[in-house]
């Protein structure tokens, strides 16, 4: 018999999104000759890995002292824990130690997601920076690639600080060093962000066709959307 903790959450989850049609969706795609042509398919393989279950949801998102968006807790336990997705799929969310993690090269702090990220548009940590070293500036070369690691190191260390990424839940790589990440906490809670980073992109909230900032179900729905344009012509029959 479902307890009444179990009841609410498999009420909350149905409150926000119903993933009952994704597994049918992706396996049509898996099976199609032409499922190869959508980017990421060689890493996910059209694979979706089990649900949680609900104990396991409570458990995990005790260990993050925080709720997860509806959206996303609802596919975790409607639709699967990771796999198929936008650019290389999901990342793998496993237990290790008794402890849940997701594979994303520690990425994710896992004991700040519940701290709350603060921006709602656009920003780039390395903006305060001041401007790089010029050469008329220093009397020797050695000098000046002197100036130039040591401004690179700056960079780099403002670029990582933990505190530019709290709150945040990364979902899945984009490739090169990109990922896009889900706002678990802040006043951006649910949307969906691109960490540009590693290419001097900083943070940008992901949008639909209208300028709005997209959901997890948007973002995922959307790709799917279109992997089926891309596949079968857009045709679900």
């Amino acid at each position: 018999m479902v307890g009444v903790a179990d009841a609410v959450v498999q009420g909350h989850a149905r409150m926000h999104s119903d993933w009952s049609d994704i597994r049918e969706r992706v396996s049509r795609l898996a099976a199609h000759p032409d499922a190869g042509r959508v980017f990421g398919t060689e890493r996910h393989g059209w694979r979706l890995e089990p649900t949680l279950s609900v104990a396991e949801l409570s458990a995990l998102e005790t260990q993050l002292r925080v709720e997860l968006p509806g959206e996303y807790r609802s596919f975790l336990l409607e639709a699967g824990r990771a796999g198929a997705g936008p650019w290389f799929g999901l990342l793998p969310l496993y237990r290790d130690g008794g402890r849940w993690r997701w594979a994303d090269g520690g990425r994710t702090d896992l004991e700040s997601l519940d701290h709350p990220f603060p921006h709602v548009t656009a920003f780039n940590p390395v903006d305060q920076l001041p401007a790089p070293p010029e050469r008329d500036g220093y009397e020797s070369e050695e000098a000046y690639a002197q100036a130039q690691n040591a401004y690179v190191t700056m960079w780099d260390e403002e670029s990582e600080r933990a505190e530019h990424s709290v709150g945040l839940l990364y979902l899945c790589h984009y490739g090169c060093g990109h990922y896009e990440v889900l706002v678990v906490s802040g006043p951006a809670r649910g949307q969906m962000w691109f960490d540009g980073r590693v290419a001097d992109e900083g943070f940008t909230p992901l949008t639909d066709t209208d300028g709005t900032p997209i959901d997890f179900a948007r973002w995922y729905r959307r790709w799917l959307d279109e992997a089926e344009s891309q596949v079968l012509g857009g045709a679900r029959a």
